[in-house]
């Protein structure tokens, strides 16, 4: 479980690592006029990202889960990908990358990178790491749990995106 428990340290790395870009993107944002929304589900969605993480060493002590040898390694390659797809992200958005729902008026809408095939790649990496990184090591009741509250957040999440960009896409409208 060793080697298992530093993945999952690397994934909560990562997370800081991240949340350092949102702090600084966030007063980027700002300085310009942005606007922050969803400010009442934030909260939920640390507490659940953070329960994922500790659910995936805690299932894994104490239920004494496996590891599914080829399973296993497969999923390791997804929570890889998940990563990179996620920094694909993060590099596309550049200042505009946060973990709040910031719009700043006047910036258009991107469309390169993933967001050529999706409007939400990076919901896309938490969905997979979501269910990969549990599962790595046999930790199903995490993966379950996570991905359905993950699923709700995400609804939530994504409505209140596509309404803060509507907005601004409307106020950036010609008359």
């Amino acid at each position: 479980m060793t080697w298992y428990t530093l993945l999952v340290l690397a994934v909560a790395a990562e997370r800081l690592a991240e949340l350092v870009v949102a702090r600084r993107n966030t007063a980027w944002s700002l300085a310009r006029g942005g606007t922050e929304s969803g400010r009442g589900h934030y909260p939920a969605m640390v507490a659940l990202h953070t329960a994922l993480l500790a659910g995936c060493l805690a299932e894994v002590r104490f239920a004494d889960r496996p590891f599914p040898s080829v399973l296993g390694w497969a999923l390791v390659a997804v929570v890889v990908a998940a990563q990179a797809l996620r920094w694909w992200c993060i590099r596309t958005l550049g200042p505009r990358w946060n973990t709040r729902v910031i719009v700043v008026p006047g910036l258009p809408r991107v469309t390169g990178g993933p967001y050529r095939w999706l409007s939400h790649p990076n919901y896309v990496a938490v969905a997979a790491e979501g269910l990969a990184l549990p599962l790595v090591h046999g930790a199903w009741a995490t993966a379950l749990v996570f991905t359905a509250l993950n699923a709700a957040l995400m609804a939530v999440r994504i409505r209140c995106e596509d309404r803060a960009l509507a907005r601004l896409s409307a106020v950036d409208a010609p008359a």
